[in-house]
Parts: C-alpha cells; structure tokens; sequence
C-alpha cells in the first residue's frame, strides 16, 4: 500500500449527504475481487448518461476537478452496503483524502485499509472547507497526516483527530498483510520453535 504523509491537491467539493456505496461503485461492476480497474465507474451513474457520454455538471467531469485527490463530501458518507469495492473505487480514480462530517463505520475503517485518509470535521469547519473548494482548481488544498492537519488555499488551519495505530498504518503503508508480514522474523523464529518442540504439529 503506498504510504500517506502529506499531500497537496485540487478539492472537489460533494455536498450530498448519504452518499452510498451502491452509488460510489454500482453493484453491477462488482465483477473482480482485484482492487484496480474501478476507478472508471466510480460514481459511475451519477458521472455518465446511459449512453456512456459524462453528465457535465457532475463536479468530477468538470475540467478544474478531473485530478482531485480530496473529496469535500456532505453528512454519512459511505453508508449502504460493506462492499470494500468502494474504497477501491475511490483510490483507483486517485482521491487519497475524504473530509467529512461523519462516515458510516464498515467504509471508514475500509478506507484506512486501502490508503485513503478519511477525515471528520464538524459542520462550521466543512461550511470553510466547501466554499475554499469550489475555487477550484487554483485553490489547492494540503492534508498533513504527521501533524494532522488539513490547510486551505488560504492558509487556514484545521487540526484533525485520527487514531493512533491507523494513522501509523498509513504512514507506512501498511495494510492488515502489511502489518502482519511486518512481524515475519517474529513469526519465523516462533514457527521454528514449535516445530522442534512440537514436531508433530
């Protein structure tokens, strides 16, 4: 998993509030349990007519926000379904940060997991945080995992709260095998001493 420090990127501002998880990566794609090849239907009946032509006003098809590495999204985001597609979705369209004012609990955990940093502001700091993105692309947004803090265009300053062994996770790139193999001296040196102890294991 590629490590999450600190990044400095276009915002794209989503309002909507439950965006669901059906509605990040339709259940009809759901046809591969590899984690890239999903980022081209992310959001896919909301970005695209039945035709397969982009709907332009959705705000990941317009020029300024095509390259977004930060959603600005509204209330109970990844809520709907577990489905890990999801985060999956979401880091193969290159989105690495999402701030919102709460998440549903089975995708916020996913998305540490898949190297996305899912972030929790209070409503007065997302109000700052929305209109800073729509700028637009000259209005670029930096998110310091180390120090946990989010800073506009302008500027301003926003501490975040993370969890300790997450934020550890992301820093070095570790997902659940990550962390395991991690400890593999470990887990060698105590394989071979059951195997002399207890050779008929």
């Amino acid at each position: 998993m590629e490590k999450f420090q600190k990044i400095t990127g276009v915002a794209a501002p989503m309002p909507l509030v439950n965006i669901d998880t059906d509605m990040i990566i339709p259940k009809v794609f759901l046809k591969s349990i590899a984690r890239t090849g999903f980022g081209k239907n992310l959001f896919d009946e909301m970005r695209f007519n039945r035709d397969g032509t982009e709907i332009e006003d959705f705000v990941l098809n317009k020029p300024q926000y095509r390259n977004a590495e930060i959603l600005i999204a509204g209330d109970n985001f990844g809520c709907g379904s577990s489905r890990e597609h999801a985060p999956w979705a979401i880091a193969d369209f290159g989105i690495k940060c999402i701030i919102s004012t709460s998440f549903a609990d089975i995708f916020y955990n996913n998305s540490f997991k898949n190297g996305i940093l899912p972030i929790v502001m209070p409503q007065e700091v997302m109000d700052i945080l929305m209109a800073d993105a729509e700028k637009g692309s000259n209005a670029r947004m930096t998110i310091d995992l180390e120090a946990q803090v989010v800073t506009t265009s302008d500027g301003q300053e926003f501490p975040f709260d993370v969890d300790a062994h997450k934020k550890h996770c992301l820093l070095e790139g570790l997902d659940d095998i990550g962390l395991t193999m991690a400890k593999k001296a470990s887990i060698d040196t105590f394989e071979a001493s059951m195997q002399q102890d207890r050779p008929w294991v």
